[in-house]
């Protein structure tokens, strides 16, 4: 005797829901894009991103940078809009979309590993968009619970706010009306220990009510992470083990011992041509001395002899006041204008 199936089932669905600034925050596990290392639907309002991360299974051969890839996709049909005539497609993203992967990728990427090499991909879907709940915050948050409960190795989670200030109080994900009146337009990421990303526009507002604002946000930000946290408690995937790239202890100190204090010297110079000159001397020299001891690994010793010349500009910087061009903590280079430089362009404009 057959079986029919009327309805598909989902073991492994859950929903969740806070309260964020007055509005519930809806996350949706288990049911969508089942493949994907992990995936979540976040609805805020009437407003509903898909937030999909998936993972290179080794690491990417012949590049030394991570290949972290986040793409912030705007459907027209999410906005009641079809495309007609003979252009049915979608085309690339616009400046908005551009902007808001990049104001994604900001916070995530310094909590991934140290050494990974392994090709992730972050795809933020918004569906539907109420026009007074902008998608960014929720895409935002999405990414973070995704790559929280995926087994992708990340370091979080993370959450986001909008924080407005509105008749001299400060509004969490303000609506249209209230965006109008606002004189702070500010973009906060963070964990619940540290700001992350801060993106800010304002109209001629103090340093306390800025600061003020950063502060009150980060409180919000504060309760998804606690919240988040208690997602990946019940239904996060182990954390799988990733091939990672390092400098091996034993190269590191050999070079550090032979070349630390010929950087040092390279570096004590506020001309920028002729310390590049001596630190491109000191390298080659590293590189010559240490060809026959580690013959392999070319690599590991030009990326020692760069932490190595990191750590001692962040030394200087930060010990002794003193940033590399010889400008002082609070300085800042000279700024000069001129105008009637070129003439006028064509057109009356």
């Amino acid at each position: 005797m057959s079986t029919i199936i009327t309805k598909r089932q989902f073991p492994n669905y859950h929903k969740y829901t806070m309260e964020l600034a007055g509005r519930p925050l809806t996350l949706e596990v288990g049911k969508l894009a089942e493949l994907a290392n992990a995936a979540v639907m976040v609805t805020y309002g009437e407003t509903s991103v898909l937030c999909c991360v998936t993972a290179a299974a080794r690491p990417r051969d012949g590049i030394d940078f991570f290949p972290l890839s986040v793409d912030f996709e705007e459907k027209l049909y999410s906005v009641g809009r079809i495309p007609g005539s003979f252009n049915r497609r979608e085309g690339r993203p616009g400046e908005k979309g551009i902007l808001t992967s990049r104001v994604i990728d900001r916070p995530i990427r310094p909590l991934f590993p140290k050494g990974i090499f392994n090709d992730v991909v972050v795809v933020a879907t918004a569906l539907s968009v109420d026009p007074d709940v902008a998608p960014e915050p929720i895409a935002m948050i999405g990414s973070s619970i995704a790559l929280s409960i995926s087994d992708i190795p990340w370091a979080g989670p993370t959450g986001s706010v909008i924080v407005g200030c509105v008749d001299g109080k400060y509004v969490i994900n303000p609506g249209l009306a209230e965006k109008e009146k606002s004189t702070i337009h500010l973009s906060l990421a963070g964990t619940k220990d540290a700001i992350l990303m801060i993106e800010a526009g304002a109209k001629e507002v103090t340093d306390a009510e800025m600061v003020g604002a950063i502060m009150y946000g980060h409180e919000e930000i504060k309760k998804v992470c606690a919240f988040v946290g208690e997602i990946q408690k019940e239904v996060g995937k182990p954390k799988k083990e990733m091939e990672l790239y390092h400098i091996p202890e034993d190269l590191d100190a050999a070079v550090k011992a032979y070349a630390y204090d010929k950087l040092v010297w390279a570096l004590d110079t506020f001309d920028r041509q002729e310390r590049e000159e001596r630190q491109a001397e000191v390298e080659a020299d590293v590189l010559e001395h240490f060809a026959e001891i580690y013959p392999e690994q070319t690599r590991e010793i030009k990326d020692s002899v760069y932490y190595i010349t990191k750590a001692i500009v962040r030394a200087k910087i930060f010990d002794k006041g003193v940033r590399p061009d010889g400008r002082g903590l609070k300085e800042v280079r000279p700024i000069w204008c001129e105008h009637g430089v070129l003439p006028r362009v064509h057109g009356s404009a």
